[in-house]
């Protein structure tokens, strides 16, 4: 299996250490890659990796930040859509923190080919209030992936990323980055959004309530990306986030013949279930399904994934079956014991049934 960080490999090496080489003739080019290739590479994870060679490009250019950026402005252009391009942005967040125009200007140019969402957090710790001046800026900007930016960048907990405390005790300073980009064009853009509102459910979901009711029904784009910013509280059966997105908890919905295909199975197995689902009346239905999963220490977590969304109709019947792997994830272990699945209806517990992980 090829692991993430191995983006960062011979060719990707090779590749850049030919064009900064073309770019900047006196660029040290074997030492560069001589340097990158040191004794703990193969151990380094991928951000590990990326600081490495951040630091071997500032080493071997051997440049002031100017003309540094200079050389990598020329070469950024030919990694245009790879994620090892965020070695770009890195340069700046590594040597340009007291350089803050010319370093915003370089993270706005750098993220139109990678992304820059990484690199502008030390700036947002630094100061918050300048950065955010600058995100409200971004916002409008004509390139989407500037905009993303804007919304990406003051995530409170953006993945890979260094954490905003300030944003996670109060996201209201986020808003108003957010309001600006509600009905973008984008789909790319608007993905982001959801994902920051999403962040924010998770410490205030009241404030992400308000904003939903604030701004529901008002443009398709915008209902998308509440939808999608309240996907958590909606799996967390949040009685007032599923009203106000048409669910009803007292549906005319039934279940039967809900049945395991066997009372267990092994850790790398699989097991199938299967439910009949009826409906008296015409409505609005979210059906999902939870496995309360045996953690490393004896304890149980619930997992709850969307099974099927639409609006059922009167006297109506649907034959349900799916299969659960238990193979081990890079995001989930599993583990020995007594698991349960639970079929859930507009947040609604239908049916439960136990089953054995050996």
């Amino acid at each position: 299996m090829v692991e993430q960080r191995d983006i960062y490999n011979k060719h990707f090496i090779n590749k850049l250490a030919h064009s900064i080489e073309a770019a900047y003739s006196s660029f040290s080019k074997d030492a560069f890659i001589s340097g990158v290739f040191h004794a703990e590479w193969h151990n380094q994870s991928l951000k590990e990796r990326m600081r490495h060679i951040t630091t071997m490009l500032h080493k071997h250019l051997a440049l002031d930040y100017h003309r540094a950026l200079a050389v990598l402005y020329k070469v950024a252009p030919e990694f245009k859509g790879q994620l090892a391009g965020i070695t770009f942005p890195d340069y700046v967040e590594q040597y340009g923190l007291n350089e803050w125009e010319m370093s915003m200007d370089a993270l706005a140019f750098f993220t139109t080919y990678s992304t820059s969402e990484f690199a502008v957090r030390p700036f947002l710790l630094k100061d918050q209030k300048r950065m955010m001046e600058q995100f409200l800026t971004w916002s409008t900007h004509e390139n989407e992936h500037v905009r993303r930016l804007a919304s990406e960048g003051c995530r409170p907990r953006l993945p890979w990323g260094i954490s905003i405390p300030s944003f996670k005790q109060d996201p209201r300073p986020v808003f108003p980055v957010l309001n600006n980009l509600l009905q973008d064009s984008s789909l790319y853009v608007r993905k982001s959004v959801a994902n920051n509102l999403n962040d924010i459910s998770k410490t205030h979901p009241d404030l992400l309530l308000t904003f939903t009711e604030a701004n529901l029904n008002k443009h398709p784009h915008t209902d998308w990306i509440l939808k999608h910013a309240c996907r958590t509280l909606l799996k967390n059966g949040h009685p007032k986030v599923l009203q106000l997105f048409g669910f009803d908890q007292n549906h005319q919905v039934t279940i039967s013949n809900f049945q395991l295909s066997a009372p267990e199975t092994a850790i790398g197995g699989s097991l199938t279930f299967q439910f009949d689902l009826y409906g008296e009346t015409e409505e609005k239905i979210r059906i999902e399904y939870a496995v309360d999963y045996v953690k490393s220490r004896g304890n149980r977590t619930r997992k709850v994934f969307k099974l099927a969304e639409f609006q059922v109709k009167k006297y109506s019947s649907k034959h349900y079956e799916r299969k659960l792997s238990f193979k081990n994830l890079s995001t989930r272990t599993h583990y020995s014991g007594l698991h349960t699945l639970t079929i859930l209806i507009n947040g609604i517990e239908m049916g439960s049934l136990d089953f054995h992980l050996q």
